[in-house]
């Protein structure tokens, strides 16, 4: 289990970093002529899409894990 506190950094980091640094650097590459542009953005883009998945189950599994047994099943 994640403290509140790594799961609030974990989902700023997937939410909004990653996508925010591979912009960036994008960007600047593409101002100054620095190397793997490209490469660099998908990669940050592919990270935070590969941790926001995994940070959903787990939110998905917890909250599940919170709902009352259902009666019907006994």
């Amino acid at each position: 289990m994640l403290s509140n506190k790594v799961y609030d950094i974990l989902k700023w980091i997937a939410l909004i970093a990653l996508d925010a640094l591979g912009l960036l650097y994008k960007t600047l590459a593409a101002i100054w002529g620095w190397s793997f542009g490209d490469e660099v953005l998908a990669t940050c883009t592919a990270l935070s899409l590969c941790l926001g998945t995994l940070l959903g189950i787990s939110t998905a599994k917890y909250n599940k894990s919170l709902e009352p047994p259902d009666e019907a099943e006994g």
